[in-house]
């Protein structure tokens, strides 16, 4: 007999998974995932979902966050710190830039 509380999990699982994904597979990628799954103890369904998750944001963060080697993190630092003066171009643009914004 489910209780309230195991009721309201099971409710909040359907929430969270209320979308579908489908994808033709080859019989061999198909075993091989089986394969994997098993050897995690886990189903079909929840080992190809937090692969799929963990590529995904390894993807993402791959495109969003830059990593610096040393030498190049030091030269980033040293442009900010140690920044020429605007020269008379970028001046002219930022008085137009205030102008038209009405600054």
């Amino acid at each position: 007999m489910a209780t309230p509380s195991t009721e309201l999990g099971r409710s909040r699982t359907r929430q969270r998974r209320a979308e579908r994904l489908e994808a033709r597979i080859s019989r061999k990628q198909k075993e091989l995932f089986k394969r994997a799954a098993a050897l995690q103890g886990r189903s079909l369904t929840d080992f190809v979902v937090s692969s799929l998750q963990e590529a995904a944001t390894r993807t993402v963060q791959e495109y969003e966050i830059m990593t610096l080697s040393a030498r190049d993190r030091e030269a980033f630092v040293a442009a900010l710190l140690e920044s020429p003066e605007p020269g008379d171009r970028l001046k002219a643009a930022y008085r137009r830039h205030q102008e038209r914004m009405g600054q």
